[in-house]
Formats: C-alpha cells, structure tokens, sequence
C-alpha cells in the first residue's frame, strides 16, 4: 500500500494563477473594447447612422477577438 505524504499546514505553497499577466491585461483590453463598441451604440441620433449600423458592431467584434486571442495565449514568462 502505498503512503501518502502529508504537508504541514505551515508549509506554503506557490499559487499558480492559470492566465499570466499578458492574458489578464489582454481581457482588460476585451472588456474596454466592447465597452467601447456599446458606448458608440448608444445616443438619439439616426438610428440608420454609420456608426450604429457598421463602426460599433465592428468594434464589438474586434474586442471579442481579442478577448478569444486573450484565452488562448500560452503564457511566456519565466517562472
């Protein structure tokens, strides 16, 4: 039978975070960027308006790409 080994409670343990600092900045840029696409959706203009109909939708998209770019980045650093 094999023995388990058991660790102190004081003994710590480094936390390994499953995104690195590029993928966390990454989705703080996402989440700007679709913000950002909404915030050109809104206002009482004409709703037929270039910006509502193709420019905020196209934004919307682009930071959804990079939010999916953001997922999938292996992390580089050293550690």
């Amino acid at each position: 039978m094999a023995q388990k080994k058991y660790t102190s409670p004081s003994e710590t343990k480094e936390v390994q975070f499953i995104f690195g600092k590029a993928n966390y900045r990454l989705m703080l840029t996402c989440i700007g960027v679709v913000l950002l696409g909404f915030i050109l959706m809104i206002g009482e203009t004409d709703i037929y308006s270039f910006r509502k109909i193709v420019l905020a939708p196209l934004v919307v998209l682009i930071g959804f790409a990079i939010g999916f770019f953001a997922i999938l980045k292996k992390d580089t650093e050293k550690k």
